[in-house]
């Protein structure tokens, strides 16, 4: 397959200067830019070193990214009828109710979102949906503070910065942190709060490194460790 022009050109800048650390990751990024038209994503992709087959590994939490991620989240809400307008008026982009929940399971509403609320008492209502949500990342869960009682307050953390980080089946979290038009200072950050969120949760029986391996990419960029 031939390579294009513009992987010859980051190949070339790749080749040009030793790159160690968070610091001169981002500077390469934020300086190279590669013929690229649109403000691209800064993510960090974590191998960890968990064995997935065992539940109790498994890492599900939240983390409020001081600066956000660049991106206005969209989020759905499950709750009773008498908090849909206070749902609604905090940023909810859609709320149900339990009338919802077979149409959910039936596949009649779309589920384009990026995360989920629910109010402790509908816990148990949507429970018979967790097949339908739990394969796409949805099912709200106190792990990661998607079941709250506060709505609104929960809404404008996520509004803010909230992100839920979640391994997949090959014990990698993947999350962005911002964009490449943020400050550096402000993507040093993101990306330190991330990294303090995951190690907290490092499995108590694990007693080798828990991080194996952390890289830090763009959306048209090539991964390069940290």
């Amino acid at each position: 397959m031939k390579t294009s022009k513009r992987t010859k050109q980051i190949d070339q800048a790749l080749q040009e200067q030793e790159i160690n650390g968070i610091e001169q990751a981002i500077d390469f990024f934020q300086n190279n830019q590669f013929r690229v038209n649109f403000d691209e994503t800064v993510e960090i992709h974590l191998n960890l070193n968990i064995d997935v087959k065992k539940s109790q590994q498994h890492i599900k939490a939240s983390v409020d990214l001081p600066h956000g991620t660049g991106k206005t989240p969209k989020i759905g809400v499950f709750t009773q009828p008498d908090k849909v307008q206070e749902a609604k008026s905090a940023g909810a982009d859609t709320v149900f109710t339990e009338k919802d929940v077979s149409k959910i399971v039936d596949k009649k509403i779309k589920l384009e979102f990026d995360t989920i609320l629910a109010t402790p008492d509908m816990m148990p209502k949507i429970a018979k949906a967790a097949k339908i949500l739990g394969p796409k990342g949805l099912m709200p869960s106190p792990k990661n503070e998607t079941v709250t009682p506060d709505l609104k307050k929960t809404i404008q953390r996520l509004k803010k910065g909230l992100a839920n980080i979640k391994n997949d089946n090959s014990g990698n979290i993947h999350q962005a942190i911002g964009k490449l038009s943020f400050k550096k200072q402000h993507l040093i950050e993101n990306y330190q709060k991330l990294i303090q969120a995951v190690e907290k949760q490092k499995p108590e029986k694990l007693k080798s490194k828990f991080i194996k391996t952390a890289t830090i990419t763009t959306s048209m960029g090539p991964g390069i460790k940290i």
